[in-house]
């Protein structure tokens, strides 16, 4: 996976910008607000995903300017393809010419992974950080589990209006019964895909956060199902197990008027030598386990697709020691590799790089 162009016009402060990138390693340096990291995620936006700094379109827009637009030239699977994204109120999308109904469909075409400081809050933060991180992972190989989540999130509002409905007294509990097997069917399946999924990632982090410790940490990621104690691989006990809880659960769930378990509630444990690393591990454990899994999260994507995904690093080099950063990149050598930094300097011992100085939007 290769960009050759990348294109932007209103795009936040980046006004009319087209960048020609080397197939190595490409450095975006300059002040702090000039425009690095508009750069990152408007190439993140082609891979289908929301922002990873905002949800509202409005603010990807260059002040005064009615839309945005972005373009792309990229080589996969030995095919050039090519791709544009126009935002104003909603991003619209077009894929080598032709108009796609939705920014999904983008999805498993490009594929990136972005390693930047807010990385850190898949560690540090509540469960839906996780979740996100699983949802977003997973889809970039598995655009079929977007479906399977998007029907199961339509589900949910609706048992939610519902429970609402049933806290003043307008329904029974057995209006929920329909809901609750068909959430119980479509959970089932996501769970089904997260536990793959952790699975193919695990020993590829824990031998990475172990190469960052010298071996003297151990670092195990276990999935949390909500509602019970068992884990369960099967789809027919999966789907059993969380109808049982869904059911278990309904008159609490009327009182919240919400729905308290299944894969929405679930969560993503990283133990450090049996430790929960969110609760006791210390910044730079954090830091190695999110990079970790970062990483394992690049390599999972080059196993499934047998294409590495462009890595876009945005202002991390700086977070890491002189050790890390000579891991990461020596790892991402045979990538393509975005990076942003304020100081070039920092990365004096990375060769052959093709450098950018980025100020006031414009790129040199």
């Amino acid at each position: 996976m290769t960009v050759k162009k990348f294109t932007a016009y209103n795009y936040r402060n980046l006004k009319n910008v087209c960048v020609e990138l080397s197939d190595g390693i490409n450095v975006f340096y300059g002040e702090n607000g000039q425009g690095k990291t508009n750069i990152i995620e408007g190439l993140w936006l082609f891979t289908g995903c929301h922002s990873f700094r905002t949800s509202r379109c409005s603010e990807l827009i260059l002040d005064g300017s009615k839309q945005a637009r972005l373009s792309l030239d990229f080589l996969s699977a030995d095919r050039e393809q090519t791709a544009e994204i126009t935002i104003n109120s909603k991003r619209e999308v077009m894929l080598n010419e032709i108009i796609k109904p939705s920014p999904r469909y983008l999805l498993g075409v490009f594929r990136a992974v972005v390693f930047s400081p807010s990385m850190l809050a898949i560690i540090q933060d509540g469960p839906s950080e996780r979740r996100k991180f699983l949802d977003v992972a997973i889809s970039m190989i598995k655009p079929g589990y977007a479906k399977y989540l998007t029907k199961y999130i339509k589900a949910i509002t609706q048992r939610n209006a519902l429970l609402k409905q049933m806290s003043q007294g307008r329904f029974d509990e057995d209006v929920l019964i329909p809901w609750d097997d068909e959430i119980a069917k479509l959970g089932a399946k996501i769970i089904q895909y997260r536990l793959k999924y952790i699975e193919d990632i695990a020993d590829i982090c824990e031998d990475i956060y172990a190469g960052f410790s010298g071996g003297r940490e151990h670092l195990k990621l276990k999935y949390v199902q909500s509602g019970t104690d068992s884990i369960f691989t099967d789809e027919y006990q999966i789907v059993e197990t969380l109808y049982n809880s869904l059911e278990k659960n309904r008159s609490g769930d009327v009182k919240r008027m919400f729905t308290s378990v299944g894969p929405h509630k679930d969560d993503l444990v990283f133990e450090i030598d049996g430790l929960n690393a969110k609760n006791y591990g210390s910044q730079g454990q954090q830091r190695s386990c999110a990079l970790a899994l970062k990483i394992s999260e690049a390599s999972v994507i080059k196993k499934y697709t047998d294409e590495y995904p462009v890595a876009l690093l945005d202002d991390v080099m700086s977070e890491l020691d002189v050790s890390r950063q000579e891991f990461l990149i020596k790892y991402l050598r045979d990538w393509q590799v975005l990076i942003t930094c304020c100081d070039p300097s920092q990365l004096s011992r990375i060769k052959d790089n093709k450098t950018f100085r980025v100020e006031n939007g414009n790129i040199y």
